[in-house]
């Protein structure tokens, strides 16, 4: 009936809009008819355990779920649930008699516009992931927080999903090598739990447990009138929804790399951490992911039982198998180390730092953000005095072992960390010296070199543009240059030294370290 019920509706005369042409796209679990300037979504009357949409009553819900859900984050691009009745023959919009359907009408994009699209054509940027991990951040931190006594917010309701995944998988495969890597996927799965169950709870208490989006991925955001917007979250299940905002950043960060784009991954997470502070999520991000992919996964294996064609089900076998790959390299033991900047403001440090960041994976730790987060803004008695407030010796000092704290923690959850301060007191260099000392990995000074004229345009540029969360001014750098302690004989053995306005240094020190850390 409903496949009737979509070629009838390809009838414009039904709709109260011009019409101008019909295009359905179809998936697993919806029909979406396109018509120029409204998209009508349908769901299907499927269920997958995990999914029942085979009730029209649960229909009706879910649209009008997927409709509330969604309209947090989009401006008037979902507009309401539209019955259906009539015949599947002879349908009508908000006709008389009982429903034969229901659909969710949303207004029109371009499909040139999904990122995945853009994506495709090489056109996705940097600019393009920030914008979209400030919009996933604020979402985080804006989207109400789930009960601590809710059945959802505790650790075992956590590990359910990916349990399930494994119970749906599992019979669905015949190879041999494929079972055997899906035992030892749920068995690392097993055993990552249980050495994180205590942070899980941890995070199931302290907040972390919200209603998220649940499905972040290129697909899933588009750009609207030049803004990245974020759409089509879960609605027809809650514990795919009301899940760690961890979880809901990982699926967008592996989604990235499995389109091999790993640089634009670590930038996302990088961005991520910054704007929600939540650098406790590291510890879970690998763990989350090899469950997105499996997943991923687990979807793709679901088309197996429609498909006779020999051809594309060797096709699907092979989306599974990468995905199960994908799932799998998330139980590697990462190389590691500590890489702190050294230099006044404007020099270029946190361009040094985001390199690492995109071609090592490096976790980035910005003095800048976290003096703020930790000790608000400066008070506009003090904006002119150079070593006062939150830019006193005393609050400077609290600033790198703030930064320090998380160094290690991030280093514990097996990522390299760039540190990205100035680092012009001994002092500050020792004790990051001491942090790498303590987890036992390579320590690295980038002394980060610039002309003055370069550095004072640098600085012109970013005050003009007035989106850096930097105070820095002339009278600062002076200042810094007047203070700052040279680097030692043996910090200099430590040190590597990168001229910021030329990219051949840069390159250099990514090659060095990739030598000498080839496991990166």
């Amino acid at each position: 009936m409903s496949q009737a019920l979509i070629a009838a509706l390809q009838n414009p005369a039904l709709y109260p809009h011009p019409v101008d042409s019909f295009e359905v796209i179809e998936t697993h679990i919806s029909w979406v008819l396109l018509t120029g300037p409204f998209a009508y979504k349908i769901k299907k009357p499927v269920n997958f355990g995990f999914l029942d949409f085979s009730d029209l009553a649960a229909r009706g819900h879910f649209c009008a779920e997927e409709l509330r859900l969604n309209q947090r984050l989009t401006d008037d691009l979902y507009l309401q649930v539209l019955p259906i009745t009539g015949s599947s023959a002879a349908p009508q919009f908000n006709g008389s008699g009982p429903v034969l359907e229901y659909a969710l009408q949303m207004r029109q994009f371009p499909q040139s516009q999904l990122l995945n699209a853009v994506q495709a054509r090489g056109e996705l940027t940097g600019a393009h992931i920030d914008a979209l991990a400030a919009q996933i951040a604020s979402f985080h931190q804006h989207t109400p927080r789930v009960a601590s006594d809710h059945p959802l917010c505790n650790a075992s309701a956590i590990v359910a999903p990916m349990r399930q995944n494994f119970e749906q998988i599992r019979p669905m495969l015949s190879d041999k090598t494929d079972l055997l890597q899906v035992d030892a996927l749920e068995a690392w799965t097993e055993s990552s739990f249980a050495r994180l169950q205590p942070l899980l709870e941890q995070r199931a208490a302290n907040g972390s447990i919200r209603e998220c989006h649940g499905d972040i991925h290129l697909g899933n955001a588009t750009l609207l009138n030049g803004d990245v917007v974020l759409f089509d979250c879960i609605e027809f299940n809650e514990p795919f929804r009301l899940i760690d905002i961890a979880s809901d950043a990982a699926f967008l960060a592996m989604d990235l790399e499995d389109r091999d784009l790993k640089p634009l991954s670590r930038r996302f997470i990088n961005a991520w951490l910054e704007h929600t502070g939540d650098y406790a999520a590291l510890d879970l991000l690998n763990f989350y992911k090899a469950y997105r992919a499996l997943v991923r996964a687990k979807v793709s294996l679901f088309r197996l039982g429609q498909e006779q064609d020999a051809a594309q089900r060797q096709e699907i076998l092979a989306q599974y198998r990468r995905y199960a790959n994908l799932a799998e390299s998330y139980s590697a033991i990462p190389s590691s180390f500590l890489a702190i900047t050294h230099g006044v403001s404007a020099v270029g440090k946190s361009h040094v730092a985001l390199r690492l960041v995109e071609a090592l994976g490096a976790i980035r730790l910005r003095s800048d953000i976290e003096r703020k987060r930790l000790l608000g803004e400066q008070s506009a008695d003090q904006q002119a005095q150079l070593h006062a407030g939150i830019y006193s010796p005393q609050a400077s000092a609290s600033v790198y072992q703030h930064l320090h704290q998380l160094a290690g923690a991030a280093l514990h959850a097996g990522f390299p960390v760039v540190v990205d301060a100035t680092y012009l007191k001994r002092q500050q260099r020792d004790s990051a010296a001491q942090v790498a000392e303590a987890c036992g990995v390579p320590f690295l000074i980038l002394d980060c070199q610039a002309p003055d004229s370069v550095i004072s345009q640098w600085l012109a540029q970013r005050q003009a543009a007035g989106q850096d969360p930097s105070d820095a001014t002339e009278a600062v750098i002076q200042a810094q240059h007047a203070g700052r302690e040279a680097l030692s004989d043996a910090e200099l053995l430590q040190s590597k030294r990168v001229d910021t306005h030329d990219t051949a240094s840069l390159d250099s020190l990514i090659e060095r370290i990739r030598h000498y850390l080839p496991g990166l």
